[in-house]
């Protein structure tokens, strides 16, 4: 800040302690100085009261325009109507009047100021023209005119002054209402952020969990006949246990600052979403790492998933034991950003529940078809349908619900006829191109 932007904001900060010593001064050089038009006015003492009562109001000319300015005005017309035609020294205060209320004072008041200045300037001409025959009708006129001419001046440059200052104030309004959109729009987008991140894990989590008690319960049945099914039930909680661990960490990751290059950038390969590099598939526990001093490597860049990943959600559910089938129909094609992973999560939502509740030993097929301006998932299962218990939470649900409903499209869901549930979603994509043909 300049010196004097510092100067002008402690001004505006003490407005009636700067305009009480300006009054003061004036005072004194302007109260004194009126003893000549007293010698020439026949000493009439009323014009040392009459400069004393225009300078007192100047200390109120910023804090109270309207009230300064009336008395000034008030003043300057009595002595002029008592029959002094000469002008006072502190006759000059009529103008920093006219200043103030221009700047400082509502529309109505500079108006009726300006008004006022250039009726008090004639009647001084006309004063004169009467009362002196010296000086005649040329005289008054000189005079009107001057007097007329310095007080729209001064309007001029006041109306300039005040057209700075509301566009500053105006200025300031605006930063002022930004800063707060501003953190409005913080705020809803860390709220969104949060349901996001909430939808993400209630995906992962009530998946992978799933497939582990599935898992678990077959595998603590078939341990006794058939170790090696059991086996194979442990290496399937594992691998679906560390792939949630993988989504889990590449999901939080960007709620904390990047440590360094990731693994699939030292290494080049590409992770597969939801398997960490190196540790999916039958690789040794954790714990040879752990014990080696140093954390299991985690990427932390990995794509999110898309419909092309919806055959390994599918087999990973088939592993689990339950039978369920893809079918493709249509030419694939590609997806907006996000549309893929809203078919992705909805899928893996609807299988979860099919895992959940559809009962033991459920069917499931599981339909993506590609439509002229749609994706259709649905998911259907011959399992208990309307007869299956549930905890009442809803989350699942809402979550589908909600990814179909911010890319525009539809979810249905309910129990089938003749037995089973349904999950049908379809979700608006680009049109297909008419060079493409459609394919079964």
């Amino acid at each position: 800040m300049r010196w004097w932007e510092r100067v002008g904001a402690w001004d505006e900060a003490h407005r009636f302690a700067v305009d009480a010593a300006v009054a003061l001064v004036a005072a004194i050089v302007m109260v004194p100085t009126a003893s000549d038009t007293l010698d020439r006015a026949g000493g009439s003492v009323g014009l040392y009261a009459a400069s004393l009562a225009m300078v007192v109001p100047l200390a109120w000319r910023r804090t109270a325009p309207v009230a300064s300015a009336v008395v000034i005005y008030t003043f300057a017309l009595g002595h002029l109507l008592g029959g002094t035609t000469l002008l006072l020294p502190a006759d000059a205060l009529v103008l920093v009047a006219l200043y103030s209320v221009t700047v400082h004072g509502p529309v109505w008041s500079y108006r009726i100021a300006l008004a006022g200045s250039l009726v008090g300037s004639l009647l001084a001409g006309a004063t004169i023209v009467l009362e002196d025959s010296l000086r005649g009708p040329q005289g008054g006129f000189v005079w009107s005119l001057t007097l007329s001419l310095g007080a729209l001046s001064t309007f001029a440059l006041a109306l300039v002054r005040r057209s700075r200052r509301e566009a500053i104030t105006a200025l300031v309004d605006r930063a002022e209402r930004l800063e707060v959109e501003r953190d409005q729009q913080a705020q809803i987008a860390t709220a969104a952020e949060r349901a996001r991140i909430a939808r993400e894990m209630h995906d992962i989590v009530a998946h992978s969990l799933s497939v582990v008690i599935a898992q678990a319960d077959g595998g603590r049945y078939a341990a006794a006949q058939n170790p090696a099914a059991a086996e194979r039930a442990l290496d399937t909680i594992a691998e679906t246990g560390r792939a949630a661990l993988a989504d889990m960490r590449r999901l939080l990751g960007v709620l904390r600052p990047s440590a360094g290059p990731s693994t699939s950038e030292a290494t080049g390969e590409r992770p597969r979403p939801g398997v960490l590099p190196g540790v999916g598939g039958r690789t040794g526990p954790a714990g040879d790492l752990r014990s080696a001093g140093r954390a299991a490597p985690v990427p932390d860049l990995v794509p999110q998933p898309a419909v092309d990943d919806v055959a390994g959600l599918v087999a990973q559910v088939r592993d689990s034991g339950v039978r369920v089938s893809l079918v493709r129909m249509g030419t694939p094609r590609t997806l907006p950003p996000g549309t893929g992973l809203t078919v992705y999560r909805i899928c893996q939502e609807s299988l979860t529940n099919v895992l959940k509740h559809a009962g033991p030993a459920p069917t499931a097929t599981v339909l993506l078809q590609w439509a002229a301006a749609s994706l259709v998932l649905e998911v259907t299962d011959d399992g208990r349908g309307a007869a299956a218990e549930s905890d009442g939470a809803g989350q699942g649900v809402l979550g589908m619900r909600e990814r179909a409903a911010m890319l525009g499209g539809t979810l249905t869901l309910g129990p089938r006829p003749g037995g089973g549930f349904r999950v049908r979603a379809e979700i608006p994509i680009p049109p297909l191109h008419p060079s493409t043909q459609e394919t079964p």
